[in-house]
């Protein structure tokens, strides 16, 4: 059964910083990639990046590239995601999912607050 448990979330000021991290168990973490998304308040889901299985290939949507960072220890099935510069507009509830980046998440995910 996969397991996704998401932490790191909390109450930042703007031009803060964060690192989200999500442990997984229950599957071969290195079979797949791990993805990263994120729903606003009132919006629908927004993929925000996606890191190979090997953990090379780091992939984000243009309007965030720069600003966050994507990684992975396979040796501690987690991956990792740096934020930085957040705005209010990063206010959402984080998620990570496992497998294709349209992968819906099925966990709680951790809140991210920014305000001033």
């Amino acid at each position: 059964q996969v397991q996704l448990v998401e932490s790191g979330g909390g109450v930042v000021r703007p031009g803060g910083s964060l690192i989200l991290s999500c442990t997984a168990a229950g599957f071969k973490f290195t079979d797949y990639s791990m993805n990263w998304v994120r729903r606003a308040p009132g919006q629908g889901l927004e993929w925000i990046s996606t890191i190979s299985r090997d953990g090379l290939r780091p992939y984000y949507p243009e309007s965030l590239e720069g600003r966050f960072i994507i990684s992975r220890d396979n040796a501690k099935s987690t991956v990792y995601l740096q934020m930085n510069n957040l705005t209010a507009e990063d206010t959402a509830v984080y998620y990570c999912t496992a497998g294709p980046a349209e992968t819906r998440p099925r966990t709680r995910g951790t809140q991210v607050t920014v305000v001033s």
